[in-house]
């Protein structure tokens, strides 16, 4: 099965094209499970997600999808949660979902991802931000909120690197993460960045491996053509790696299936 569980919407205000759209991209490229998992609305960064009023408009047109294509694909509801300390937002953490990816954008409120501010990178210690970013990894993870974890080493972005050895550094999270029995995905987005591979690197995805920790497949897709792109890189990265399953969700509930 093919299986693509992390995908936006317009209401994100930095996506394009309609719901309807992505999931005929989903059915064109064989997918079998699509899921939409837009940014969650917070009390912070409103520039790039939906509001709280918006929630109801989202699932609509999510359940609308889910109706429409039901004999040719299965759509799933989620939203990707920043993981802020301080900005939890108790109608996200219980909103009737199928799963939720928690993810981190923000290290003390600097959106280290987002271009606007790639500037900062210049000023920082490089090794102090990634074991910052790995804390803020392992802190979420230990919260038990979510399924599974958001892009993991996206603090890679931009291909500002360590010198300290990535595995080290990120190994208290993966630990974390196995304790929480959440997945990780496997996510595609960093080949459209500067960093010019998949989140997690093939390092990080072989500890994971070591760890038995389960993993999903992301398109990340913020337009329709995006969708289903390097999806045999990732399939045959984590074949290489051991895994033959990937996971879905179902009301919170985790199925594997082979891939």
């Amino acid at each position: 099965m093919k299986i693509d569980l992390h995908n936006h919407t317009t209401l994100c205000n930095h996506a394009e094209g309609t719901v309807n759209a992505y999931v005929e991209k989903a059915i064109a490229c064989g997918i079998d499970v699509y899921g939409f998992s837009d940014h969650a609305p917070m009390d912070f960064d409103p520039k790039y997600r939906m509001n709280f009023e918006q929630m109801a408009t989202y699932k609509k047109w999510v359940m609308d999808a889910k109706a429409k294509y039901a004999d040719k694909i299965e759509v799933l509801f989620g939203y990707e949660v920043d993981y802020l300390p301080g900005h939890m937002d108790e109608r996200i953490l219980k909103a009737d979902v199928d799963y939720l990816i928690g993810s981190v954008h923000f290290i003390n409120e600097w959106g280290f991802d987002n271009p606007e501010f790639i500037g900062r990178y210049e000023h920082e210690d490089i090794d102090v931000i990634w074991q910052k970013y790995f804390d803020l990894i392992e802190q979420m993870a230990k919260t038990k909120f979510f399924d599974i974890v958001g892009h993991i080493d996206l603090i890679k972005v931009f291909k500002y690197m360590p010198k300290k050895d990535i595995t080290e550094i990120a190994m208290p999270a993966l630990k974390a993460i196995k304790e929480a029995d959440m997945v990780l995905e496997i996510n595609v987005a960093g080949y459209r960045k500067p960093c010019a591979e998949p989140y997690p690197s093939p390092s990080l995805l072989k500890a994971a491996f070591e760890l038995n920790i389960p993993i999903t497949f992301s398109s990340d897709a913020h337009k329709p053509e995006q969708v289903g792109l390097f999806r045999d890189e990732v399939e045959q990265l984590a074949k290489s790696v051991g895994y033959t399953e990937c996971a879905l969700f179902k009301n919170r509930k985790r199925e594997m299936v082979t891939f």
